[in-house]
């Protein structure tokens, strides 16, 4: 059995941990929006069509902020289909997923959804075949005061009251080109500068996101990052990443080590914010929103066939998946300096924790990581010191056994600890040791853990691979000894 020490030092803090970190990603494709979210024919449908079981999962997610309505469908889509009398809205061919766009969901329906969730929304405009004339008109429509012609247009559809949404995507992936209206850095920098400008003409309290390169692996990655940056730095807050983790080499070594990539992603764009700022010679910070990040590589169907709500990307995930999300949630941590949004693409049925059919749900296991998560990290991020075995993986060289992160909150004198043990086939005996503050008690212990990497939830057996709680550990003499199965994520939530 292998042996690991962990330090824990309150004094040895990284950066606050940003609410924002915990977010979710809705997107008008597959079945996310309909049959997931909004599906009135399903007997767990509410008065709005929102199904009940599904707002119930998500609240337990604890997700803070939902991001809104893309994803490639955004750079085709005009947000004045989506609002207004329902049987008046148009019927759509959506380019992005070969699909048929009913509107019956939009603007003021996301609305209502994120109020149910307590979450805030985050909505995206059209730099695609939109304008910035038409970015401006949907800030006027969500956030102006009554008295002008689109926020009189919202206070006809039934909401006189401004939405204030605060956070907004300039464009998606706009670096592809399979991207609609798919634009150059330069001139996707201009575009995206002149409609921040406008968006923020009408409320200068808005925060907006710049899209950065899709993929490292694109050719134009980072360069796409540092050019649109040095044009609108100014006026943007955040700068997005996007990530899908695939494993299609099936080499589980590699794939649970995938943290290391993450954090080098991380550490490049850092660096390019880092030399924006300098050459630019400004007082302004950027930091970055991973507004898309999740596993996705065994259903990459994008074909839908012009069909309504078909069945895109509903990707199946198994133990592996949730301890790669699990430690992609530890690089959140880890990096919460200049990482300040993450949203987890997406939330239901398309690459997704939950899965419905008409009238049921199933949780699969890359839901439980993210719930521990958001509901059990707060406060500060600390620095881990961590003392392990190394384990071999072809892709990323000798990288230790274990993958850590851990978060204080002085307020609510919480502690959080969050441990993926990689290997397949080694438990490990971890002391972890606070060297500063130590807690009085272990509050909560939970573990997601199985024998077999592929094993999967379904809706015959929904609890496969869940978080169960383990028995309590002890703290003696500032040290409290874990025992880790093979294949496993620990979290432990302490009194502090």
């Amino acid at each position: 059995m292998a042996q690991a020490t962990v330090y824990l030092d309150t004094n040895r803090v990284i950066s606050t941990i940003s609410p924002l970190l915990f977010s979710g990603f809705a997107e008008h494709m597959g079945r996310c929006i309909y049959e997931g979210i909004y599906d009135p024919a399903s007997p767990h449908a509410d008065e709005y069509g929102l199904r009940r079981d599904v707002l119930a999962a998500l609240r337990d997610l604890n997700l803070r902020s939902i991001r809104y309505p893309g994803g490639n469908f955004l750079s085709g889509y005009h947000w004045e289909d989506g609002i207004g009398p329902k049987d008046q809205r148009p019927r759509r061919r959506s380019l992005a997923w070969k699909a048929i766009e009913t509107n019956q969901f939009g603007t003021d329906e996301f609305m209502h959804f994120c109020r149910e969730l307590n979450a805030e929304p985050m909505l995206g405009v059209n730099m695609g075949t939109g304008t910035i004339q038409d970015a401006a008109n949907l800030v006027e429509y969500c956030n102006a005061p009554v008295g002008t012609a689109y926020s009189d247009l919202r206070a006809r559809n039934g909401h006189p009251e401004p939405y204030g949404v605060k956070y907004w995507c300039l464009g998606n992936e706009m670096d592809g080109p399979w991207q609609i209206g798919h634009l150059d850095a330069p001139e996707y920098g201009k575009k995206a500068l002149e409609a921040a400008k406008m968006m923020r003409w009408h409320d200068p309290s808005i925060e907006t996101v710049l899209c950065g390169s899709s993929h490292a692996r694109m050719p134009t990655y980072p360069d796409w990052d540092r050019i649109t940056l040095e044009i609108a730095w100014e006026h943007v807050n955040y700068h997005s990443m996007h990530y899908y983790a695939t494993n299609y080499d099936d080499d589980t070594a590699s794939y649970l080590a995938l943290s290391v990539d993450f954090e080098n992603c991380v550490d490049t764009l850092a660096g390019v914010l880092r030399y924006v700022k300098a050459k630019t010679r400004s007082k302004h910070n950027v930091y970055l929103s991973w507004d898309e990040w999740n596993v996705w590589y065994k259903d990459r169907s994008g074909d839908g066939g012009w069909t309504e709500a078909p069945h895109l990307s509903e990707e199946i995930y198994n133990l592996e998946d949730a301890l790669v999300v699990a430690q992609w949630m530890n690089v959140f941590l880890r990096k919460s300096e200049v990482l300040k949004i993450a949203c987890l693409a997406q939330i239901v049925n398309t690459i997704s924790p939950i899965i419905t059919t008409r009238d049921s749900l199933l949780k699969q296991t890359t839901y439980y990581p993210v719930m521990l998560f958001s509901r059990m990290a707060s406060g500060v991020a600390l620095d881990v010191a961590v003392k392990a075995p190394l384990v071999e993986t072809r892709q990323f060289g000798d990288v230790p056994v274990l993958d850590v992160s851990s978060s204080y909150n002085a307020e609510t004198g919480t502690g959080a600890i969050f441990i993926v043990n990689r290997s397949q086939t080694d438990s490990v005996t971890v002391d972890v040791r606070w060297q500063a503050l130590t807690p009085t008690r272990v509050t909560a212990a939970y573990q997601i853990a199985g024998t077999d990497p592929k094993a999967v939830n379904s809706f015959e057996n929904p609890d496969c691979i869940v978080a169960r709680r383990i028995k309590t550990p002890s703290i003696s003499d500032s040290t409290m000894p874990l025992n880790l199965p093979p294949l496993s994520f620990t979290a432990i939530e302490v009194a502090m």
